[in-house]
């Protein structure tokens, strides 16, 4: 119902937009993803076989096929906003909000950055307090970081700012605007959120 409905919407009045939609469970889906190529992929959590079974389809789209994914959640739970992040979804998306605030959603993601609401971010950064620093590889298995600038990723999780960060590590404030900037350069971020947010999308896919 959702998808059809999404798909009605979505022809009406939202120029730009081509949608095609697969229901059914998880396994069905994902048999379904290699004839289907899209920009952007809104998996909902909740399949026939499943309140969770759209991890699934998520995992699946991060290993095998060049898209970007939105998760779409009933509601903002700390451990399915994690969970999603950390799977590879490059947003998150409540049924509750608007058509209006899906098409920016859609837009945003499809032009390479993140969708994440304060809330959101908290229930991260509150999740990244508790893990163990990440390291970032390349494909070579290369680290893309100094120990330095991994240490500054870490308390840049933490919430810190830069003053706090320079108190912590001992070196002048200017040091730390210096290793965020080329920390943004090599991971090709522009933001903190969007730092935060590489973290995650990065962990558990080998990098």
């Amino acid at each position: 119902m959702t998808s059809e409905l999404l798909r009605s919407a979505f022809a009406h009045g939202r120029k730009g937009f081509t949608v095609e939609t697969l229901t059914g469970s998880s396994q069905k889906i994902i048999g379904q993803l290699p004839s289907h190529k899209a920009d952007v992929t809104l998996i909902s959590e909740e399949l026939q076989d499943g309140p969770e079974a759209g991890i699934r389809v998520l995992q699946k789209t991060r290993t095998t096929h060049d898209t970007s994914a939105v998760m779409l959640l009933q509601s903002s739970k700390p451990e399915q906003v994690v969970s999603a992040f950390r799977d590879g979804a490059r947003g998150v998306f409540y049924r509750s909000h608007s058509l209006k605030s899906l098409s920016k959603c859609i837009e945003t993601v499809h032009q390479g950055q993140f969708w994440v609401g304060n809330d959101d971010l908290e229930h991260l950064v509150k999740a990244l307090s508790h893990l163990k620093p990440v390291r970032l590889n390349d494909s070579e298995g290369t680290p893309l970081l100094t120990r330095r600038e991994e240490d500054v990723v870490r308390l840049v999780a933490d919430g810190m700012k830069n003053r706090e960060i320079a108190q912590r590590l001992r070196v002048k404030e200017h040091s730390i605007r210096n290793y965020i900037y080329r920390i943004f350069e090599k991971l090709g971020v522009s933001s903190r959120v969007e730092l935060i947010l590489y973290i995650f999308s990065h962990r558990g896919s080998g990098n």
